[in-house]
């Protein structure tokens, strides 16, 4: 269904919008009555997140996948973008430990074997399921039924890890390192802000050699506030909106954004209502992640904020009158989209994250373990887009594994 030209949406396109209104006024009110005003603001700014997603199309699999096997980087140079933003907002934060009076915490974790090879099998996965963590969420949110079948292998892949999380841990790392804490502040955005723009500027670079100019940005036939309510989005709107609001995460929650724990903890109270003993697993045994699980869902922060993404994303998606969901799913993608998704849990949780709360969040909070995850997820990608053809009919392989 295309965009619209008229200046309101027609009846018929009523419908998502309406329902994803109505569902976020009843979760908040369902929160503020249960838990408390915060997880109101949580579940609010997940919507955010969710509709910036989708508007912006920020993709983080499309982006690389683009640059892969076209040389196209304006995905990577907004995640650039995006990153520069986020810590010159984070670093300063973290290194005087408190955001507006009140304690906050990088996602900081060990680098080693276990977030390398997590980290490469995400890559995989991402190609191959056809999303990310956060790109899972918002097309789910936005109507693509394979997406639902990605997240649901998603869930299983990263409640299976937690079975053997510990194994995994215990081989060779680094400890939990923070070059904001290791260098200093200054030091540590220099630093940073630096291997952006060297990154950025490869991209400009590599795409001038291949195309001889740079892809014409994506334009709209909905101007000013109709853009922002309709889209779509500039990427760099994205960028900044997505760093600004990690931000506001990082205070409400008192950590960065994250995604996939949730879908680790919803997997294990699944399995523990068919009379599976997952708390004596030694993951679920962490002082935090036994609190999880013995705690009502709606209590977890990140559950709270991935329910708010996929409501942002519907209301997105019914603004831009582009929510048509379809089952007609082939076979070959129905496959990939289920080992995409196992690929995408089992890794998500090796390397202490995915591509928002070890790559995004991870580097925002100057996480050693966050730029050893985008080296690995990166070399992953590479191999699931030369393996994407085997199931996606018409689409041909990357011409190299080299870019790793």
């Amino acid at each position: 269904m295309g965009l619209s030209t008229t200046a309101t949406p027609e009846p018929r396109r009523l419908g998502a919008p309406l329902i994803a209104l109505a569902l976020l006024l009843a979760g908040a009110w369902f929160l503020n009555l249960n838990v408390g005003f915060k997880h109101v603001l949580l579940l609010v700014l997940g919507a955010a997140l969710g509709l910036t997603l989708y508007h912006a199309a920020f993709g983080f699999t499309s982006a690389w996948r683009v640059f892969i096997n076209e040389r196209r980087g304006a995905g990577l140079r907004a995640q650039m973008l995006m990153l520069a933003l986020a810590v010159l907002l984070f670093f300063p934060a973290l290194s005087a430990g408190s955001l507006f009076g009140n304690p906050v915490t990088g996602l900081v974790a060990p680098a080693g074997v276990s977030v390398i090879f997590g980290a490469f099998i995400f890559g995989i996965g991402m190609q191959l399921g056809g999303g990310c963590a956060s790109g899972t969420l918002f097309t789910v949110g936005g109507g693509n039924a394979r997406m639902l079948v990605t997240l649901l292998f998603f869930i299983i892949g990263s409640v299976a890890a937690t079975h053997h999380a510990d194994w995994w841990f215990a081989l060779p790392s680094l400890p939990a390192t923070s070059i904001v804490q290791a260098w200093g502040l200054i030091p540590a955005l220099l630093v940073s802000l630096a291997v952006f723009a060297v990154i950025a500027w490869l991209t400009l670079v590599l795409e001038k050699r291949r195309h001889g100019a740079l892809q014409t940005p994506v334009s709209s036939a909905h101007p000013g506030l109709r853009r922002l309510l309709r889209g779509p989005w500039p990427l760099v709107w994205g960028a900044i909106a997505l760093a600004v609001l990690n931000y506001a995460t990082l205070a409400l929650a008192g950590r960065p954004w994250g995604i996939t724990s949730a879908f680790a903890l919803w997997g294990a109270k699944t399995l523990s209502s068919f009379g599976v003993d997952v708390g004596s697993w030694v993951f679920w045994q962490a002082p935090a992640n036994a609190k999880a699980l013995a705690a009502p869902v709606w209590q977890d922060i990140t559950t709270v904020m991935d329910i708010g993404i996929i409501l942002g994303a519907l209301l997105a998606a019914g603004l831009a009158g582009r929510f048509a969901p379809s089952l007609k799913i082939p076979l070959p993608s129905l496959i990939a989209a289920v080992l995409g998704g196992l690929l995408l849990g089992y890794g998500s949780r090796l390397a202490y994250g995915c591509n928002i709360g070890a790559y995004f969040s991870g580097i925002a909070s100057g996480s050693v373990h966050g730029w050893l995850w985008l080296i690995a997820a990166y070399c992953g990608n590479v191999v699931g887009v030369r393996l994407r053809p085997l199931f996606f009919a018409g689409e041909r392989p990357a011409t190299a594994l080299s870019g790793c």
